[in-house]
C-alpha cells in the first residue's frame, strides 16, 4: 500500500521505492530507505508529514504514494 494511504500515527515499514535513480536518490538522501520505519503525523495542504528516525519530513502526495509500504 502507498504511504499516502496509510493512517495518521500507523507506523509501517518501507518495503519498495517506485522512481528513477534521481527519486531514489532524493528518497535515500532524506532517510526513506527500504526497512525504515516511518509514520505519517499530519496531512497539511496537499503535502504530508512524516516522522522518520529523529525528524519530520514533509513530502508531498505524489512523492507519497511512490513510497510502498
Amino acid at each position: 500500500m502507498p504511504l499516502s494511504l496509510v493512517d495518521l500515527n500507523q507506523e509501517v515499514i518501507i518495503k519498495f521505492i517506485r522512481g528513477n535513480d534521481k527519486v531514489m536518490k532524493h528518497m535515500n538522501d532524506l532517510g526513506f530507505v527500504v526497512g525504515a520505519v516511518v509514520k505519517p503525523v499530519q496531512k497539511l495542504g496537499g503535502n504530508l508529514i512524516v516522522a522518520i528516525k529523529d525528524s519530520r519530513i514533509a513530502i508531498d502526495e505524489s512523492m507519497a504514494r511512490k513510497i510502498i509500504v
